[in-house]
């Protein structure tokens, strides 16, 4: 950090991506981020999630991470959960993926049916 506006450009980035995380929304994203969601690019899958969203200048909805689920081969798992609505819980979540579950359920209110795993 060369100065004070420095700074509060990384006070301001860290708050946004804490907003994101927390408190209450109309949405919540929970990305399994165990060691086998980790290694199946789970982090990208985060970060994909969070951009899409910022992208389309949502900050209602909540993204957040969990661990292991127990479908190790299905991994990166993605839960959405819409206040009023069931849980949807997608499977083998890559960058391409977030952005359509995003794009599609999040914002459009229909499901990908493609990507849904149950």
């Amino acid at each position: 950090m060369k100065n004070l506006d420095e700074l509060r450009k990384i006070r301001d980035e860290v708050r946004k991506g804490l907003e994101l995380r927390s408190g209450t929304h109309r949405a919540k994203i929970v990305v399994g981020m165990g060691t086998c969601g980790i290694a199946a690019g789970a982090r990208d899958t985060m970060k994909a999630l969070m951009d899409a969203l910022e992208k389309a200048g949502v900050s209602d909805v909540a993204v957040t991470a969990t661990g292991c689920a127990g479908f190790c081969e299905r991994e990166p798992l993605v839960d959405v959960e819409i206040t009023g609505q069931a849980p949807v819980r997608y499977g083998k979540v890559d960058v391409a993926a977030a952005s359509r579950i995003v794009k599609e359920h999040v914002l459009g209110g229909k499901k990908v049916e493609s990507l849904v795993f149950g």
